[in-house]
C-alpha cells in the first residue's frame, strides 16, 4: 500500500466560478476564512431546503485548501463529496460551527475520490478539500442530501467475514489479553483466521495504547466497549502497522478489539495493549513524521547550518524519519530533493518551521518514487524530515536543498 504524500505553499485555493468568498471571518472557528458558499451566498447554501445538490468547482494550488461552506436549518442526512480531475486525489475534513473535524475521508467515493454521509444537526459547517499528494488539482465538490444524486460512485465495502471485524459486545466470542492493563505492555499474537477479537480488562480509569503490528497481514484495529459501542480505529499508523492511542482515560471495564486483516487472514499478527505513555507518543510522532521534534537536544536533530546558496548530503532512510535542522538568513524559496540512490527505496518529505508548523510535503514527485518539496519560506530555522514510505529498504538517499531568493 504506497502512501502518497506532497508539497508546496506558494499559492491558494481559487474558485473557477462566480460564488463569492465569505465575509465572516469566524465560520468554524475560523477555518471558514476566504471560504465559498456552496450555493453561491449564505441563503442559498442551506442543504436541509435546497432543491437539488449544490456543486462547485474549485483549483487547489501548492499544498492549500479549498473550503466550502453550507449550512442546514434542521437535522439532515448530508453527503460530502469531492472528486479530481485526471489523477487527483482530493482529502475532504468536516468541521462544524466550532472549528472541530466531524469527519475526514480520503478514498471512499471510488477512484481516488472522497465521500462521507453523517446526519448534521441544525448549523454551519464547512468542507475543506485538497490533493492528499499536495500536487495542483482541479476537483469538484458536491454536497447534497442522500436522497439526491451522488458525485462519486462510493465503494464496495468487503464482507467483514472475508478479512476479520466484526462489531463486538458482550456477546461476542473473544480470546483475553492477559491481566489488567497496566504500565508493562501486553503482548500476544495470533491471525485474524484463529483470533478476529481480542478483550482486555481495564481496573482503574487510565489511558490506553493499542498497537497491531505485522509484516505481512496490513492489520486494521477498531475499538469497542463492553456495550458494543464503537470507539475508534486505525490502520497504517507506522508503515501498514496500526495503533490506537486513548488519551482521554478509559473508564474501568473491559473492551474488545475487533481484527481485519486487509491483506493476509493467515499472517501472525502481534497485539500490544499499555498505559498511555505521553511521551512515547510524542516520540512516535516524531517517528513518523507528523509532527516536528523539538530543537533542545531531547531529540536527535542532524543541524545543517545555513543554507546559503546549495547543499547535498548523502543519508541512510529507513522507516523512521530521520530530522535534519537548516537555517535560511532571508526570505525566499527552498527546494529539497530526495533521491534513492539507484532508484533502491522510496523516500518521503517533510518540512515544519520550528514553531512546528507544517511547511509541506511530498512523496512520489513526476513519475518515479523519488521526492521534491518547494516551499515559500521566511527567514529562520527550519526542520526537514526523511523516511521511506513503505519501510522496506534501509538504503541511502542523495539530499539536495537550494535556495532562491526574489529579484530585486
Amino acid at each position: 500500500m504506497r502512501i502518497l504524500r506532497s508539497p508546496l505553499t506558494l499559492a491558494t485555493g481559487l474558485l473557477l466560478g462566480t460564488a463569492l468568498p465569505a465575509l465572516a471571518q469566524e465560520i468554524c472557528g475560523g477555518v471558514g476564512t476566504g471560504g465559498q458558499w456552496i450555493g453561491g451566498a449564505e441563503a442559498t447554501s442551506d442543504i436541509a431546503t435546497a432543491p437539488d445538490y449544490q456543486e462547485q468547482m474549485a483549483l487547489v494550488l501548492g499544498g492549500n485548501r479549498y473550503v466550502s461552506l453550507f449550512s442546514v436549518s434542521a437535522p439532515t442526512e448530508v453527503r460530502v463529496e469531492a472528486a479530481g480531475r485526471g489523477s487527483g486525489d482530493p482529502l475532504i475534513d468536516l468541521y462544524d460551527s466550532t472549528g472541530a473535524i466531524i469527519l475526514s475521508d480520503d478514498d471512499s467515493g471510488g477512484d481516488g475520490a472522497a465521500r462521507a454521509e453523517s446526519m448534521l444537526q441544525p448549523g454551519t459547517y464547512c468542507l475543506t478539500m485538497k490533493a492528499f499528494d499536495g500536487a495542483p488539482m482541479t476537483g469538484f465538490v458536491r454536497i447534497g442530501r442522500t436522497d439526491q444524486e451522488a458525485l462519486t460512485t462510493g465503494v464496495t465495502i468487503p464482507d467483514p467475514g472475508s478479512n476479520g471485524g466484526g462489531v463486538c459486545d458482550a456477546s461476542t466470542e473473544a480470546t483475553q489479553i492477559g491481566g489488567e492493563v497496566g504500565r508493562a505492555p501486553i503482548s500476544v499474537t495470533g491471525s485474524v483466521d484463529e483470533i478476529p477479537f481480542w478483550r482486555f480488562t481495564v481496573g482503574t480509569d487510565k489511558p490506553v495504547t493499542i498497537t497491531a503490528e505485522s509484516d505481512n497481514a496490513d492489520p486494521l484495529i477498531t475499538l469497542y466497549d463492553g456495550a458494543g459501542t464503537y470507539l475508534t480505529e486505525n490502520d497504517d499508523f507506522d508503515g501498514l502497522n496500526s495503533r490506537i492511542d486513548m488519551a482521554s482515560p478509559l473508564t474501568a471495564g473491559t473492551y474488545c478489539i475487533a481484527m481485519q486483516a486487509l491483506s493476509d487472514t493467515a499472517a501472525p499478527i502481534t497485539v500490544t495493549v499499555s498505559e498511555y505513555d505521553p511521551a512515547a507518543a510524542i516520540a512516535a510522532l516524531y517517528g513518523q513524521g507528523e509532527a516536528a521534534p523539538p530543537l533542545d537536544g531531547s531529540y536527535p536533530v542532524t543541524d545543517l547550518g545555513t543554507l546559503e546558496t546549495r547543499q547535498r548530503i548523502d543519508a541512510q532512510n529507513n522507516s523512521t524519519t530521520t530530522w535534519f535542522r537548516i537555517d535560511l538568513p532571508q526570505a525566499g524559496l527552498i527546494l529539497v530533493e530526495a533521491i534513492a540512490t539507484g532508484g533502491n527505496g522510496d523516500p518521503y518529505l517533510v518540512m515544519f518551521d520550528d514553531l512546528g508548523r507544517k511547511i509541506g510535503e511530498n512523496d512520489d514527485f513526476g513519475t518515479g518514487y523519488d521526492s521534491r518539496l518547494i516551499a515559500k519560506v521566511n527567514a529562520g530555522t527550519y526542520l526537514i524530515g526523511l523516511k521511506d514510505v513503505n519501510g522496506e529498504t534501509n538504503g541511502f538517499v542523495r539530499m539536495v536543498m537550494e535556495r532562491y531568493v526574489p529579484a530585486q
